[in-house]
């Protein structure tokens, strides 16, 4: 069974793989994790096999990656802010 997990809770996710890893093993063990968008869903696995990475050697590699491939419009409206002005 599938985990769904919001954007914000990506690092969740991240956090118990084991660092440096190859893009082979994280799109492996993502595999199964369906990130849910302000618009829509992506499947984890599939935007890390995008990746044109070989290795990650941080959390923080893998997940700057994941937001570099996720679509444009992944955290909202660009421009847009959550509060008043």
């Amino acid at each position: 069974m599938g985990q769904a997990v919001k954007l914000n809770g990506l690092e969740t996710v991240l956090e118990d793989l084991d660092y440096p890893i190859t893009q082979t093993a994280a799109v492996d063990q993502c595999d199964d994790v369906t990130l849910i968008l302000a618009e829509g869903e992506v499947n984890l696995g599939e935007t890390v096999a995008d990746s044109g990475g070989d290795t990650f050697e941080s959390m923080d590699d893998l997940e700057t990656e994941v937001f570099n491939l996720l679509p444009r419009n992944a955290v909202g409206e660009p421009y847009q802010s959550e509060g008043e002005g």
